[in-house]
């Protein structure tokens, strides 16, 4: 087991540190007034807080996804209450429609709670490496070591003069390695043997108080944002027990259990959690945005659908029918005024021929009643025979096209 948790956690968290801290040495060795970067407190305390980056930096993907997760959850949890309420005396079948529910809607509550999971060694494997600089005493994560035995003794990635130069730091007097609840005999770990104590029990209390309230402060306020985002479930008495542990048990704990951490634990938890607020701040603002734009692009489809003022409201199918049958009229009506336009020059060039066939040769230019009368009579009768152009309407006075004489029946007898 201790062969898989140093491959996997303890050495690549240890690497990321001892990364950081030769890049910030690097830095400080260039920058003056920056004497001995290699044992510098503010150096190692940006290492810390850079390693505490970093691995957000790597869980903030999973970690996004398992606040989508929550959110998704929020919006099922309607549905879920109905199915709760259906099946509450069969819980074979409840568990079943959960499972179609879940399935249909791809949500997969494991996926929601790997993040927080990964989260678990990866916290254990920080403490332990920033324990493990010193290893005096017996409780956990210490190996009963003297002062001199710890100092010739490296940690991971960490060779020995590294550890030395660890525990030499000072964060404004305060070694990075020490605890508030350290015994005074374990002191002797931070200098040089034979050499005497540079710092007090209240250099530790200084730097160690600030940091637990603002990790305490912190905390509380993660859960708060976090919480406000979860309907309240009246009937579900675990989940109000767990909203009420997170929003004051555990800020407490902190401060009751902070005083056994060392400064470099504590400075971890203060980044991690401010870290955990703004990103939380983050990806709810960003999924509020994601929300609004869904509402408004809702919002302009209702309103491209809605009738205007003074509009009667027109059903798309309907309107496609009428559209068909309106365009089918309007071919008939041109098609008929075509062949109205097409008719009249026939009509007209009958009816002049008809008037110079009954003028009587002689005449004097003088047309009487008679001959006026017979011509119109010739005229109509000529419109009469002309047929209508195909595909238009006959006029008043014209024979349907098709339709046969009078008197053809009446002539074929004869014969």
């Amino acid at each position: 087991m201790s062969v898989i948790t140093d491959n996997l956690i303890y050495k690549p968290i240890s690497g990321i540190l001892w990364l950081w801290h030769n890049i910030f040495s690097w830095i400080g060795g260039k920058l003056p007034g920056v004497e001995n970067p290699e044992s510098n407190g503010l150096i190692w305390a940006l290492s810390v807080i850079f390693l505490v980056l970093t691995l957000r930096v790597i869980l903030f993907y999973p970690m996004a996804r398992q606040i989508r997760y929550s959110r998704k959850m929020q919006v099922l949890q309607p549905q879920m209450q109905e199915i709760r309420k259906r099946y509450k005396n069969d819980q074979r079948k409840m568990s079943e429609e959960m499972r179609n529910l879940q399935k249909k809607e791809g949500f997969n509550p494991l996926l929601g709670c790997l993040p927080a999971l990964l989260q678990i060694p990866v916290f254990l494997g920080l403490f332990h490496v920033l324990r493990s600089f010193n290893r005096m005493g017996t409780s956990f994560g210490s190996l009963g070591m003297t002062a001199e035995e710890t100092r010739n003794t490296g940690n991971y990635v960490f060779s020995a003069s590294d550890v030395q130069h660890f525990l030499d730091a000072r964060l404004f007097g305060a070694p990075l390695s020490s605890y508030v609840s350290q015994p005074i005999e374990q002191f002797q770990a931070f200098v040089d043997p034979g050499q005497p104590v540079d710092f007090s029990r209240l250099n530790i209390v200084l730097i160690a108080i600030p940091l637990m309230i603002i990790s305490s402060v912190m905390t509380h306020f993660n859960a708060r944002q976090s919480s406000s985002r979860q309907p309240i479930d009246p009937t579900n008495s675990q989940a109000a027990i767990m909203r009420q542990m997170m929003l004051w048990v555990f800020p407490i704990g902190i401060l009751v259990t902070g005083a056994f951490w060392p400064i470099a634990i504590l400075v971890y938890m203060m980044t991690n959690n401010v870290w955990t607020y703004g990103q939380q701040h983050f990806l709810y603002g960003q999924m509020d945005r994601e929300d609004a734009k869904k509402k408004e692009e809702a919002k302009e489809k209702r309103d491209a659908l809605a009738p205007r003022v003074g509009v009667k409201p027109v059903n798309p199918k309907k309107a496609g029918k009428a559209s068909g049958g309106s365009a089918t009229a309007v071919a008939e009506k041109k098609d008929a005024r075509s062949a109205e336009r097409g008719s009249e020059p026939e009509s007209s060039s009958a009816k002049s021929e008809a008037g110079e066939n009954s003028a009587p040769k002689g005449s004097k230019g003088s047309k009487g009643k008679g001959s006026g009368v017979e011509a119109e009579a010739s005229a109509g009768a000529s419109k009469a025979a002309t047929p209508p152009a195909p595909g238009g309407a006959p006029k008043p006075g014209q024979r349907p096209q098709g339709a046969k004489k009078k008197g053809s029946k009446k002539n074929r007898k004869k014969r």
